[in-house]
């Protein structure tokens, strides 16, 4: 069983206007309500998924069994919450969330400079929320100064459902393409002085990987972040947005040290920069499918 992405995101259309209905008619509360029984059916009729985040907790966390089988539950809801949250942000509900900054002294001064600048995330807590409260961050040119690397493989009509029905984010997007022209879409945001962003812990079939220890185990990771954040001279962070509590986030952001030219040292550096997110979250590790390539989850 491979363990790169497919790139596509569960659900169906019904399922998110179900939800946008709850979160506008019946409000938050009611949303998050309806999570306890959307959680235990993923439990129970997820299949891989399930077997690969219980894999996470049982084998790279250490949690008994027991444990395991109730973080499996949990996290689901937690990433159930986090969808609600960034369509509920994305809504115009966004004064009835707290945010705190950790480090956003690092973006701004990037962006201040416009000097360009990497950063590099992981499919861990929310980050696609950070933009609608960068609006916060003064001195900051109203301009989007920061793009968002990924792949258009998201259901489409998913996709379209929620642009209708949620403000657009100021975080521009660079669509990966088989051509690879998305390289000079990303040289140009970095030659304008944006600020680019990767999620470092998903490649795809036909990327070039780099493999490292992370968790106990060796498992492989997209090369591209992590060559072009050691190659380029720009600045490199880590940033991650973390949901602490029902209605507060919490955004890190760390300057990563980069040595010229040594990409697996970088992602030494940045799975470091995991680990040390997740022993403070662990149930927002977001990757539910054979993440290790193990015969376990297959």
């Amino acid at each position: 069983m491979a363990t790169e992405w497919k790139g596509k995101s569960r659900g169906t259309v019904l399922g998110y206007r179900i939800f946008i209905f709850f979160i506008k008619k019946l409000g938050l509360p009611a949303s998050y309500f309806l999570l306890y029984f959307v959680a235990l059916y993923y439990c129970f009729f997820s299949g891989d998924s399930a077997r690969s985040i219980y894999y996470y907790f049982r084998k790279r966390r250490k949690y008994s069994t027991f444990k395991s089988l109730y973080s499996v539950y949990k996290s689901y809801f937690v990433f159930g919450q986090t969808i609600i949250d960034k369509v509920a942000i994305s809504s115009g509900l966004r004064n009835r969330f707290t945010y705190e900054f950790d480090g956003i002294e690092r973006i701004e001064n990037l962006l201040k400079k416009k000097q360009g600048g990497i950063m590099i995330s992981a499919h861990v807590g929310n980050f696609e929320t950070a933009a609608h409260f960068f609006e916060d961050l003064e001195d900051l040119d109203s301009e989007s100064l920061i793009s968002l690397v990924t792949t258009d493989a998201e259901h489409a009509n998913i996709k379209s459902y929620l642009e209708s029905v949620t403000s657009k984010s100021k975080i521009k997007f660079i669509l990966v393409k088989e051509d690879m022209s998305h390289i000079f879409d990303i040289k140009n945001a970095l030659d304008n002085g944006e600020l680019v962003c990767f999620t470092g812990d998903r490649y795809f079939d036909g990327q070039k990987t780099l493999t490292a220890n992370f968790l106990g185990e060796d498992t492989r990771f997209p090369a591209g972040p992590f060559l072009l954040g050691s190659r380029l001279d720009v600045p490199v962070l880590f940033v991650y947005v973390m949901k602490e509590t029902r209605k507060h986030y919490h955004l890190y952001a760390r300057t990563a040290e980069v040595k010229k030219r040594d990409a697996p040292a970088l992602l030494e550096s940045y799975l470091n920069s995991v680990d040390w997110i997740l022993k403070k979250y662990p149930l927002q590790w977001f990757n539910y499918y054979n993440f290790w390539n193990t015969k376990e989850n297959e």
